[in-house]
């Protein structure tokens, strides 16, 4: 039998996964534009046409969320839409569902995903070619692209451009600042500087593409692990939590390899023309001071509120037909 030209017998054929997994897959066009969009939401967030009306958006969180997990709630209702969320103990993925199961599920019911997982990034994408619909990596194990739009939106609303912005990162090589350097390595002239421990750098195939693009654009990304190392010229200080989500570390006196790295007066006073970014949530006294993270050079709280109008920029971009409704 055949009902509106889709066969009721068997299980839905499995398509390429689409949605957002890694800056590093973006072309420059399309990573400029979510970045112009989130400004462009920031400013007004009524200037759309309500692209998610009569659409469902799922939205997953397995790990524990307070910006992500409310900006794509809060951009889904914005754009339209309604929203079904579920936590790390709601879906039968906890009681042993295949993934590719889930997402067959999924996929004949919504009409996109937003999943932060244990996971890696691999897993998401299962969900996408199972499902046939797009789904948003909103914090994987290798890396956190949504964060990067934000970032790269934040730079752009203060600089008014990207183009031969320098970048000095402070702390783990998390997923931030895995998205961190693919995003600004589409861009012209930057100079990113990964300032990491010894040990909880950023990952060095991810670094391989990075500076291979970067190169491609007369830019540069390059990671050290002694201030001493570091740039005369930052445009932006940026840092984030030394313990990334969902994660451990096997020295239990891991602290003691970051302390070099704490933000403070003194820190900021070498680059005293820098602004700060901070991913959130900070820990006052450990990666960063309170007087530095509230201080007249923080962009850290823009740089939050723009987790939504990223979002609005990400899940308007995806409203599309649904893969095999044609």
């Amino acid at each position: 039998m055949v009902t509106a030209g889709r066969h009721s017998l068997g299980p839905p054929e499995r398509a390429r996964e689409s949605g957002v997994f890694s800056l590093a897959d973006l072309e420059y066009k399309d990573l400029d534009q979510l970045v112009r969009r989130s400004c462009e939401f920031f400013a007004d967030r009524t200037v759309h046409d309500d692209p998610l009306r009569g659409k469902i958006a799922g939205i997953l969180f397995t790990r524990t969320s307070t910006r992500t997990r409310t900006a794509f709630t809060t951009a889904a209702l914005r754009l339209g839409g309604q929203v079904i969320s579920y936590g790390p103990d709601d879906l039968q993925l906890k009681t042993g569902e295949s993934l590719e199961d889930t997402g067959r599920v999924l996929g004949r019911m919504l009409d996109v995903l937003v999943a932060r997982t244990s996971g890696p990034v691999a897993q998401l994408k299962t969900l996408s070619q199972y499902g046939c619909i797009p789904v948003v990596n909103a914090m994987g194990q290798e890396e956190h692209p949504t964060q990067g739009i934000c970032d790269l939106a934040t730079m752009t609303l203060h600089f008014g451009t990207l183009d031969n912005i320098k970048v000095l990162y402070v702390g783990e090589g998390n997923n931030s600042a895995v998205a961190l350097a693919h995003g600004l390595a589409h861009h012209a002239g930057i100079e990113l500087t990964l300032l990491t421990p010894p040990g909880y750098g950023v990952p060095e195939a991810e670094l391989a593409g990075a500076r291979a693009r970067a190169a491609e654009h007369s830019s540069s990304v390059r990671q050290i692990h002694s201030l001493d190392e570091a740039p005369d010229a930052v445009d932006v200080v940026y840092t984030t939590r030394w313990q990334t989500t969902g994660t451990s570390k096997p020295n239990v006196n891991w602290r003691e390899e970051f302390r070099y790295l704490y933000i403070d007066t003194t820190f900021m006073s070498r680059w005293p023309d820098a602004v700060l970014m901070h991913d959130l949530p900070a820990h006052r006294g450990d990666e960063i001071s309170s007087e530095v993270l509230e201080g007249d050079r923080s962009l850290a709280w823009t740089q939050a509120e723009m987790k939504l109008t990223s979002a609005m920029a990400v899940l308007e971009a995806l409203a599309q037909p649904r893969r095999g409704s044609q």
